[in-house]
C-alpha cells in the first residue's frame, strides 16, 4: 500500500496524542454549552426509553388479539404506540436542535483558536508550510471535528437502549438473555480490531486532501505564469497525478470503514438466527397454554415477538457501540489536526510584554547570530548601529543577507545569539503589536487586499478619517497618481491588487505606511521595471515616507543608493564596505563592482551614452 500513501508524511508540526487527551480538549470546548448539551442528553435518555416502549406495547397487542380479544383494548394499544412514536419525533426535535447549536457554537470557536493560532505565527512557520494546507485544517478539519460529538451522543443513546432493552429481555427469559450476552464480547473484538488501522486512514484522507488544496490554491495563483510558459497542461497533469492519489486512498479509507459493517451484520445474522431458533421453541412450548399458566422455560407468542425485536433494537446498538471506536477516529483524526496546528510552537518568542513608547528610531544590531535552518549560518556575526533618522542603504549579492537584516528588524523571525536594540531597549522585551504598529514595511511585491484603494491604505489605521486618508495619498507624490485611478481612492484593486499596475500597487502601499506614520521604515524595493514617470512618482513617495525616519532600505535604485546617508555592502552576512555612494565608488571597492553591475544602467549618464551609441550605429 506504499505507492497510495507516498508523499503523505506528517508535517513538521504534526504530532501525536493519546485519545484520552484529544477526549478531554474536546470537552473543553463544549464545557461553556454544558445546559445545551444537557438538554440533548436528556431528550436522548427520553427518547432511548419511548423507543423501548414501542415493542412492548405491539408485543401486548399480539397477546390481545391471539388470547381474549378485545377491540377496545386493541385500540388503546394502538393509540399508545401512535402517542409513543409522536412523543420520540418532538424528542428527537429537541435532541437535534439543542445539539447542533453547542456543536456549532463550539465548531465556531474552534475555528476562532485555530486562525488566532495561524495569523500569530512567525513568518518562518509561512516559509515551510503551504498555504492551501493550513487552510484544510481551518475549513474541513475544524468542521469534521464535530463528527466526533455527534458519535458521542448517539453513542449515549445506543448505549441506553441497550441497557433497557436488556432489562426487557431478561424479563422475558433470562436464560435466552444470557445466551444474547455471551455473543456481544465478539462483535465489540471484530470492531476494535478496526481501531488503528481506521485512525491511519483517516489520518492519510485528511492529509491529501490537504495536498490537494495546496495544489488547487498554488495553480490558481500562479495561473498567469503557468499560461506565459504554456504550462497548463503540466499544470494539469500534477493536479491528475494528485487526484489521482486522492482517489486511491479515499477508497482505501472507505473500504476499510465500510468492511467492519458487513462482518458485524454477519455476526448478528448468525446470532439472531440461533436466537429465532430457540425463542421459537420456547413459544412453541405455551401455544394453547394460558398467559398467566405457561409451561416452564415457554414464552407467549407476543413475548416471543417481543424477545425477537428485543433482539433487533439490542443489536443495532450494540453494533453502533462495537464500531463506535472505528468511526470515532474520523473525528479524533480531525481534532488532532486542529490541536497539533494550535500547539504548533512558534519560533519568535518575546522575553517580556513592555510597553513601546513613541520611538525615536534608534537601531543597533550586536552580534547578531541567524541561522534558518540551524545548518547554514546567514549572519555569523552581525554588528550594525543607526541613528535615529538615519537612512541606511544595504546593497549586496544574492544571499549576502540583506532582506533577513530586514526581517530581523520586523521581528518575523528569530535570532539565535546576540542582541537588537531599539532606543536601547531589547527588541525582544517589547509587545510585539505595539511595536510593529511603530515600524512600517513595504515588501518587494507590495500586497494589496481585496476592497478599494482607500480601504488598503487605511489597513495599518482602520480608525483613520477619510481625510487623513486622503491626506496620505495626496502627500505621496503630491496625489498625481490618483488621476490614473478611474475611481480615485474607490477604484476596486481586484485579488491582491491585480487591477493595478506594479507602480500603483507600489504607490498604495508607501501611502499606507505614510498613514501609519512608523518610526523605522522597512522598503525591500521592487525590481519590476516602471515607465520614468511612475520611476518618479515612487521616488517622491519614497522621499516623503523616509523624511525624518529612521529608513533600511534593501536597494536596487539608483536613486535610494545615492540619496541614502550611509550604504552598507554586505558579502556572506558579513559587512566589508560602508560609506556614502561617492567614497565608496572612490574606493574601487566591491561596491564599486556592485555600482556597475546593478545600478550604473539606470544613471542619466548611462541611458544617454547608450543612445548617442546606438544613433551612432545606425
Amino acid at each position: 500500500m506504499g505507492f497510495v500513501m507516498s508523499g503523505l508524511d506528517r508535517d513538521s508540526y504534526d504530532r501525536e496524542y493519546p485519545d484520552r487527551v484529544l477526549v478531554r480538549r474536546i470537552v473543553t470546548y463544549f464545557r461553556p454549552h454544558w445546559r445545551a448539551m444537557a438538554l440533548a442528553t436528556a431528550a436522548i435518555i427520553l427518547n432511548s426509553l419511548l423507543n423501548a416502549a414501542v415493542p412492548v406495547a405491539i408485543s401486548r397487542g399480539i397477546d390481545i388479539v391471539v388470547g381474549n380479544f378485545s377491540v377496545g383494548s386493541l385500540v388503546l394499544v394502538a393509540i399508545g404506540v401512535a402517542l409513543l412514536q409522536a412523543t420520540n419525533f418532538g424528542l428527537n426535535y429537541l435532541s437535534s436542535v439543542s445539539g447542533s447549536r453547542a456543536v456549532g457554537d463550539v465548531v465556531l470557536q474552534l475555528r476562532r483558536d485555530i486562525f488566532g493560532a495561524v495569523i500569530n505565527h512567525d513568518m518562518s512557520f509561512y516559509d515551510e508550510q503551504p498555504t492551501g494546507k493550513l487552510v484544510s485544517r481551518i475549513t474541513s478539519d475544524s468542521q469534521d471535528f464535530s463528527l466526533s460529538v455527534e458519535l458521542v451522543m448517539n453513542l449515549l443513546s445506543q448505549v441506553l437502549s441497550v441497557i433497557v432493552i436488556g432489562v426487557v429481555a431478561a424479563r422475558i427469559n433470562l436464560r435466552l438473555t444470557l445466551i444474547m450476552l455471551a455473543l456481544t464480547p465478539v462483535v465489540v473484538l471484530i470492531a476494535l480490531s478496526y481501531r488503528k488501522i481506521t485512525r491511519k486512514v483517516t489520518l492519510n484522507a485528511r492529509r491529501v486532501l490537504a495536498k490537494v488544496n495546496a495544489n488547487v490554491q498554488e495553480s490558481v495563483s500562479g495561473i498567469a505564469i503557468a499560461k506565459g510558459f504554456r504550462q497548463e497542461k503540466t499544470m494539469y497533469g500534477e493536479f491528475e497525478a494528485l487526484n489521482r492519489q486522492t482517489y486511491r486512498v479515499n477508497v482505501t479509507r472507505s473500504l476499510t470503514l465500510q468492511t467492519i459493517f458487513p462482518i458485524l451484520s454477519t455476526t448478528f445474522g448468525l446470532a439472531s438466527a440461533l436466537m429465532l431458533y430457540l425463542a421459537g421453541r420456547a413459544a412453541w412450548l405455551g401455544v394453547g397454554a394460558p398467559a398467566d399458566a405457561l409451561p416452564a422455560g415457554a414464552i407467549s407468542v407476543g413475548n416471543w415477538y417481543l424477545f425477537m425485536q428485543a433482539m433487533t433494537y439490542f443489536w443495532f446498538p450494540i453494533v453502533g457501540v462495537a464500531s463506535f471506536w472505528s468511526q470515532f477516529q474520523d473525528g479524533l483524526s480531525a481534532a488532532e489536526r486542529c490541536f497539533a496546528l494550535m500547539d504548533a510552537v512558534p519560533q519568535v518568542v518575546q522575553t517580556a510584554s513592555n510597553p513601546v513608547p513613541k520611538l525615536q528610531g534608534k537601531v543597533d544590531f550586536e552580534h547578531v547570530l541567524l541561522s534558518y535552518t540551524g545548518k547554514e549560518v546567514v549572519l555569523p556575526d552581525f554588528t550594525l548601529s543607526v541613528a535615529s533618522g538615519e537612512s541606511v542603504a544595504l546593497v549586496g549579492h544574492t544571499g549576502a543577507g540583506k532582506t533577513s537584516i530586514a526581517r530581523l528588524l520586523g521581528r518575523f523571525y528569530e535570532f539565535q545569539d546576540g542582541r537588537i536594540l531599539i532606543d536601547g531597549q531589547d527588541i525582544r522585551t517589547f509587545d510585539l503589536e505595539q511595536y510593529r504598529r511603530q515600524v512600517g514595511f513595504v515588501p518587494q511585491v507590495p500586497f494589496l487586499f481585496t476592497g478599494t484603494v482607500m480601504d488598503n491604505i487605511r489597513y495599518g489605521r482602520p480608525d483613520a478619517s477619510q481625510a487623513e486618508v486622503e491626506a496620505a495619498a495626496h502627500h505621496v507624490a503630491a496625489g498625481d497618481w490618483l488621476a490614473d485611478l478611474p475611481e480615485g481612492l474607490q477604484t476596486d484593486v481586484g485579488e491582491r491588487g491585480a487591477r493595478l499596475s506594479m507602480g500603483q500597487r507600489q504607490l498604495v502601499a508607501l501611502a499606507r505606511v505614510l498613514l501609519q506614520d512608523p518610526a523605522i521604515f522597512i522598503l525591500d524595493e521592487a525590481t519590476a521595471s516602471v515607465d520614468p514617470f511612475t520611476e518618479a512618482q515612487i521616488q517622491e513617495g519614497l522621499e516623503a515616507v523616509m523624511s525624518q525616519r529612521t529608513s533600511i532600505v534593501i536597494a536596487h535604485r539608483l536613486f535610494t543608493v545615492r540619496n541614502a546617508n550611509r550604504i552598507i555592502v554586505l558579502r556572506g552576512g558579513e559587512i566589508i564596505e560602508e560609506g556614502n555612494h561617492e567614497a565608496l565608488m572612490a574606493a574601487g571597492g566591491h561596491y564599486s563592482e556592485l555600482y556597475n553591475t546593478y545600478f550604473r544602467h539606470q544613471s542619466l549618464e548611462y541611458i544617454e551614452n547608450a543612445r548617442k551609441l546606438a544613433e551612432a550605429g545606425a
